[in-house]
């Protein structure tokens, strides 16, 4: 029997050392998970999982731009995932 958390949405975090040193890189983990706890609980998709990738600007990028960002990369995702099933429906 399945469990019924299996198909919550799953979460990855890469975070290179071309980030920073340690203490920077685990700055810009947190900052990714205290983003996708907010923009993923609401839109991410059941059994789907989602990588996030950290780059240098993640140290710098304000907040409220970070969620904007992710929040427009999940409706990118979500559209694409739209399109793609609406071609193989109509093919």
């Amino acid at each position: 029997m399945a469990n019924e958390l299996d198909d919550d949405p799953r979460v990855g975090f890469t975070v290179t050392r071309k980030v920073g040193n340690a203490v920077e890189r685990n700055r810009a983990r947190r900052r990714l998970r205290a983003a996708a706890a907010d923009v993923l609980s609401q839109g991410a998709k059941r059994g789907h999982d989602y990588v996030l990738i950290a780059r240098r600007e993640t140290l710098r990028r304000d907040f409220a731009d970070l969620l904007a960002d992710l929040a427009g990369a999940l409706r990118t995702l979500g559209a694409g995932g739209d399109r793609a099933q609406r071609a193989r429906q109509s093919g």
